[in-house]
């Protein structure tokens, strides 16, 4: 039997972050934290419309969100400002 077929088949949602990922000083904000999008940007892939923050939040180009945990959170965009005036 070769390594390949030898290794167990563990696999997770949840991807490995720890409050050590995040070096700057003060500290960005956590990925439970209301703020969570303030924090620093460790890669960015605008290209394919998202980036990883410091925090282990991955930030889509549309608002949307993916928590550590496997969280989902929904795009949050404004609503389109010529729609408003148009409304009123």
């Amino acid at each position: 039997m070769d390594n390949v077929t030898s290794r167990s088949n563990n696999t997770t949602t949840q991807r490995k972050t720890t409050a050590k990922m995040c070096q700057h000083q003060p500290p960005c904000p956590t990925a439970e934290s209301a703020d969570r999008e303030a924090a620093h940007p460790v890669a960015h892939f605008p290209e394919q419309g998202w980036s990883l923050l410091c925090n282990g939040v991955l930030l889509f180009e549309d608002t949307g969100e993916l928590l550590p945990d496997g969280k989902i959170i929904d795009p949050h965009r404004p609503l389109d400002s010529r729609r408003i005036a148009t409304a009123a």
